[in-house]
């Protein structure tokens, strides 16, 4: 059967004998891309009365949605909080590093700085789609400084700011511009956040609510004014008590407008969350689990030094510490450990552990028509996957970006 080239010239590719990851299930379907979109068969065979042009043989794999890292601070030897001349190769770099872990869509994430780096850096940012140059870039993701002295985390104490008398005017002036920014970390408890919260939200720029030492009230008062994300549940934050559960409460607060949900990133390492904290989490708002690497410039290398922003850490085995202290400072693990850990330590099913890394983050920030899901229409971004979702290839746009070297094995 001939293609109908008046809709399209473009080639239509058959992915066969795969499982995809569509409606919450993995369905024994074929799936078809053109022009670095996924398409509806049924329109092709009886408005178009087209077929492919050509099929590839997936051999059983799993298929499901390109995953979306939305914090993680560098890797690969490049730190995305240091100001540097050849910035940009050094992002380019972990965009096509990341790609074997099936990282797809990225927000690269500062840590409290100076504003002299924001400004040299932030303009060196820019969004941009994915292809075999590497993952695609959302926009960053700045994380402080306006946050808690007493929940610094890794976050060096003389950069740390308050909200002065005009309170988002000081925001601009401290970052130099929002241009590419899609996530902004505060702590909800300093005076004058709402109406940062309130003007970020209006821009589309996501507010996340973290290194904090907020009361569930407080919290719950940023969720009202339109914070819609927690950074790394339970990591820089008050921990749960029964009597005030502090910003863990929101994951089950009867506060929360209508309509709208919370979502909450977790770092699922093995050494920043334990796997009973993961449990309580996950089935207490299993819909807003987004997992992120909070990965930093170590991740990929050997033990050893390494930067975060003003920082010296070490990285002992998968742990990274301030150095000289016991302090967690991100993470060395790759998106496609944190799936694997996630779905080991909760039990959840595959279909499960990879949605909360691709749909979820994709629906915390509004992409989802386009990312995250292999719906019609939507991103041809996708990967490949064995039942121990080890990735075996990624695809951005419909086109092949890595495949696992097989050769000698």
């Amino acid at each position: 059967m001939p293609s109908n080239k008046s809709v399209s010239d473009a080639p239509i590719v058959q992915f066969t004998n795969c499982r995809i990851l569509r409606d919450h299930r993995l369905q024994r379907e074929d799936l078809w891309v053109r022009e670095g979109k996924i398409l509806n068969p049924e329109k092709l065979f009886f408005d178009e009365k087209g077929s492919a042009d050509v099929q590839l043989d997936c051999k059983d794999s799993i298929i499901a949605p390109g995953f979306i890292d939305v914090q993680i601070n560098g890797g690969f030897g490049v730190d995305f909080s240091l100001a540097t001349d050849d910035f940009k190769s050094g992002i380019d770099l972990v965009s096509q590093k990341i790609l074997s872990h099936g990282v797809t869509s990225f927000c690269p994430t500062l840590v409290t700085s100076p504003p002299s780096v924001y400004h040299q850096i932030l303009p060196q940012i820019r969004v941009r789609n994915g292809g075999a140059h590497g993952a695609g870039i959302l926009g960053a993701h700045l994380e402080g400084p306006f946050i808690s002295k007493e929940k610094k985390g890794a976050h060096p104490e003389h950069c740390l700011r308050t909200f002065e008398a005009g309170a988002f005017q000081d925001l601009l002036a401290t970052y130099g511009s929002l241009d590419c920014v899609r996530i902004v970390t505060l702590a909800p408890e300093m005076r004058r956040s709402s109406e940062v919260i309130r003007e970020l939200t209006k821009r589309g720029i996501c507010v996340s609510l973290g290194h904090s030492v907020a009361n569930l009230s407080q919290a719950e008062e940023a969720v009202q004014h339109g914070a819609t994300f927690i950074t790394h549940l339970f990591n820089a934050m008050l921990p749960f008590h029964h009597r005030d559960p502090g910003i863990v409460g929101l994951l089950t607060s009867d506060k929360i407008p209508a309509g709208r949900r919370v979502f909450y990133g977790m770092i699922s390492d093995g050494i920043h969350t334990n796997p009973a904290a993961l449990r309580i989490a996950h089935r207490a708002h299993p819909k807003g689990l987004v997992l992120v690497t909070d990965a930093i410039a170590g991740m990929g290398l050997a033990p050893g030094r390494h930067t975060l922003g003003q920082q010296v850490v070490e990285i002992d085995g998968l742990n990274t510490y301030i150095a000289g202290t016991k302090t967690l400072s991100g993470s060395v693990a790759t998106m496609d450990t944190c799936v694997r850990h996630f779905q080991e330590a909760t039990g959840c099913s595959v279909e499960t552990a990879l949605e909360v890394a691709s749909l979820h983050p994709a629906q915390l920030l509004g992409i989802e028509h386009k990312k995250g899901t292999l719906n019609y229409d939507s991103d041809a971004d996708f990967l490949m996957l064995n039942d121990s979702l080890y990735v075996q290839a990624t695809y951005i746009a419909g086109e092949e970006v890595w495949r696992q070297d097989v050769s000698g094995m």
